[in-house]
């Protein structure tokens, strides 16, 4: 058994088989998912787990380069922007929401939270740790 770190096996292996500049988007629980990305689906009500808990998870366990999130969330989600921008000391880029959902199709795997609140998705794309 794993001691550290993200416990959820589905999670763990797509993190552990990732390479430089691969995807994985952490998204809420609307988020439309691609055929063929796979769907971690870690949702049981709304707004359990949230998107702010399954980031930080994610993010103590991946090396992460840059953050992709929709441009529509600075007005439609203030508090989610805040904690990205805050949460986050790495390259950001804002596409539209519909560019973010296409983006969705190249993912390894999104995972889904129970988050109801609009735009809690953002896409993390994997750097090396040399």
């Amino acid at each position: 058994m794993k001691r550290l770190g993200i416990l959820n096996s589905e999670i763990a292996k797509v993190l552990a088989d990732l390479g430089h500049t691969d995807t994985v988007v952490i998204g809420d629980a609307g988020l439309p998912v691609p055929e063929g990305v796979v769907k971690i689906d870690l949702a049981l009500t709304p707004g359990m787990p949230s998107f702010q808990e399954v980031v930080r998870a994610v993010a103590d366990d991946m090396v992460i380069e840059k953050v992709t999130i929709a441009s529509e969330i600075k007005d439609a989600n203030p508090s989610q922007h805040e904690f990205i921008t805050t949460f986050f000391d790495q390259e950001r880029q804002y596409v539209t929401h519909e560019e973010f959902k296409k983006l969705t199709r190249n993912a390894k795997a999104i995972i889904r939270t129970g988050e109801t609140t609009a735009y809690s998705n953002c896409i993390l794309q994997s750097g090396v740790f040399f």
